[in-house]
């Protein structure tokens, strides 16, 4: 094993889609990496210039200017950063950054794909994309991603299910979990102090069931609200929505950031995650469905058999059909008329997040992979730590 300390160790994650405070990228794996003691690196493409934060080193290649001057121009911008950085580790984040991988690994460099999704199925379910051709361009992203990907130095996954995908492209491949950072939700839920309010936090869209679950608001008795955290995946969603009656009951935040983000879980009594059944999402493992338990409020999902194992196991919410308008309103109904039974199932859903679903374990086997993948023993990396 070399003797130069973990600082000696350059990491750079490389991103062309994502912002520079990306939960998953920045505040779980780049932090963690650095707490290891790992020297990290940021490429962004945000227009927010470049500087250093919490001991990362953020590198901006300027704002893209939409989807295709992302992948035309921005990429390439990425790729020339990552050369000048010169790095023994690139961690990719983005599905269009895979030839910037097989470049650097030409070039003789250590590359790990993330992939946050399966592309193939995201794809599938793109609204912006003719019906027509989405099979081809799930096809032929298919065929490039396992190209690339089999001459990586290994592969990173959002969920087991997407693992075992990639296990067999190549044998280094490791699921880490997006779950929650425990230190970010308080331990002690008041119920006492909630509002009578719900919650969705994430992005806005009708693949997400945003229709749906203000077509539900408008049929709900009573007062409850929506607290509706996130950003629209396009202005036009948003004109359109506000049309719709069940608005008027709808909180509208915009982005917030993680401690806002703890203030609406702390006043809210349930937290939504009614996301359409498109092929993507039926064995993915959303985020805000693990941070609504950690935040010790009861889960109203859809009813994907995952899902319903999750919920149903822990006892920490209800899952509903999220095309049926009348049933996720009945949910919410029904947690708010039994106070009781919805703190329980908040409290069941916390204790699952502090023995199972959080990031601390993910963060243990993302330092043993990265210590596997640069030939340092755990002895050394538990050491520096």
């Amino acid at each position: 094993m070399s003797q130069k300390k973990l600082s000696k160790f350059k990491v750079a994650h490389l991103t062309s889609a994502h912002p520079r405070d990306d939960i998953r990228i920045f505040h779980k794996q780049c932090l963690s990496l650095e707490r290891a003691g790992f020297s990290v690196l940021l490429v962004v493409a945000d227009g927010l210039g470049s500087g250093a934060t919490r001991g990362i080193e953020v590198h901006d290649v300027g704002l893209s200017r939409g989807r295709v001057d992302r992948v035309l121009r921005v990429c390439r911008l990425v790729f020339r950063k990552a050369v000048e950085l010169d790095a023994d580790l690139y961690h990719l984040h983005d599905p269009e950054l895979l030839w910037v991988g097989l470049m650097l690994q030409r070039r003789g460099k250590r590359v790990v794909f993330d992939s946050h999704e399966d592309v193939p199925l995201q794809l599938l379910g793109k609204p912006y994309l003719n019906p027509a051709v989405r099979g081809l361009v799930a096809k032929f992203y298919r065929v490039g991603e396992r190209f690339c990907c089999k001459r990586f130095s290994g592969v990173i996954a959002a969920t087991p299910t997407i693992r075992d995908k990639f296990l067999a492209i190549h044998s280094k491949t490791v699921d880490i979990c997006n779950f929650p950072m425990l230190e970010e939700f308080a331990t002690n839920v008041q119920w006492a102090d909630k509002m009578d309010e719900v919650c969705y936090v994430g992005g806005l869209s009708k693949i997400r069931g945003l229709w749906e679950m203000v077509a539900a608001m408008n049929i709900l008795p009573g007062t409850t609200r929506l607290n509706l955290v996130g950003g629209f995946s396009s202005p036009q969603d948003r004109e359109l929505i506000c049309r719709e009656p069940g608005w008027s009951r709808v909180n509208e935040t915009g982005v917030l950031d993680r401690a806002g983000v703890a203030a609406v879980y702390r006043r809210s009594f349930a937290g939504l995650v009614t996301l359409r059944p498109l092929p993507n999402y039926i064995e993915a493992l959303p985020i805000k469905m693990f941070e609504y338990m950690a935040a010790g409020i009861p889960v109203i999902a859809s009813n994907f058999p995952l899902w319903e194992s999750i919920v149903a196991d822990h006892r920490c919410g209800l899952c509903v059909d999220p095309d049926d308008v009348r049933a996720i309103a009945d949910v919410i109904v029904k947690l708010a008329a039994s106070p009781d039974e919805a703190r329980a199932m908040g409290e069941n859903g916390r204790r699952a997040v502090l023995t199972i679903y959080n990031w601390k374990a993910e963060e243990t086997k993302l330092i043993a992979f990265y210590a596997e993948l640069l030939s340092i023993s755990p002895e050394s990396v538990n050491k520096e730590v």
